[in-house]
């Protein structure tokens, strides 16, 4: 056995176990990711974020390790920055409210906001062109396919609350080879959409800030085009705004750590 420090957090109940690694000696496995992350025999969440700093990648900077709760890796995930930049703000290992993070979908900019939410910048979502068949049990959709760094299938609904999202979706596996996180919305009024996700390598989550950025680029680009207004986004979990800036996609919303402890590791 193993003893490691952890922590525990979340951004709009999307649950993270987090692993300060400073000076990049853990690797955890995909067995140990699944452990960690596992809700009866471990501490349980979403996915694992292991905090590193000066890797190869991003010498001199935090680096976002972030595994999903089956142990795959994932390019990014926009409710583990929030929890991540609050984690390192909490632990005293940054000193500014805004600073870069960098993660495999490349570097995002964080600001910690004065009324406590913490705004990251996403970069540039890309819509496809051409749907996406995705199919829920006997229900099939023309999906919109996004990318936001990682991928992403987006279906409009007549009511989110109807779907049962426990067998999860099928989606083509030539357009999707990596899999692919698929979104389903409903449009509540102008600029406010409610969603939920199934996220690969996980099941259904609570929120996906990914998904959430993908979600707003597909109501925008059907609506069409984008505008300075945000986009209120209703989660399970919580909500979250979007903003579409000159550059890029912006996504605020809460960041909470709930605990901090040691687990003992098989």
């Amino acid at each position: 056995m193993r003893r490691w420090s952890f922590a525990k957090g979340h951004g709009t109940e999307n649950d993270f176990v987090i692993l300060l690694d400073r000076d990049n000696l853990v690797n955890p496995t995909a067995e140990e990711v699944r452990f960690l992350c596992d809700r009866r025999a471990g501490i349980g969440g979403d996915g694992l974020l292991r905090v590193a700093y000066d890797t190869p990648e991003f010498p001199g900077q935090w680096f976002m390790d972030y595994r999903n709760a089956d142990g795959s890796i994932a390019e990014m995930c926009g409710n583990g920055v929030r929890v991540f930049t609050l984690f390192l703000h909490e632990e005293g290992l940054v000193d500014r409210s805004e600073f870069a993070i960098g993660t495999r979908a490349g570097q995002r900019t964080v600001t910690l906001l004065p009324d406590g939410r913490i705004r990251v910048g996403m970069g540039v979502p890309t819509v496809d062109s051409e749907p996406t068949p995705v199919r829920l049990g006997e229900r099939s959709w023309a999906a919109v396919g996004v990318d936001v760094g990682n991928p992403h299938a987006v279906c409009n609904v007549a009511s989110v609350a109807e779907l049962n999202l426990v067998q999860g979706p099928e989606y083509s596996a030539e357009r999707f080879p990596e899999g692919v996180n698929v979104e389903f919305i409903e449009r509540v009024g102008e600029h406010h959409l409610r969603m939920r996700v199934f996220e690969r390598g996980v099941g259904e989550t609570r929120s996906c800030g990914t998904g959430t950025v993908a979600a707003a680029a597909v109501a925008a680009h059907q609506a069409g085009g984008t505008d300075e207004r945000p986009w209120r986004i209703d989660v399970p979990g919580g909500t979250v705004e979007i903003e579409f800036g000159a550059d890029q996609a912006y996504l605020t919303g809460p960041a909470v750590i709930v605990a901090r402890g040691e687990v003992l590791v098989p």
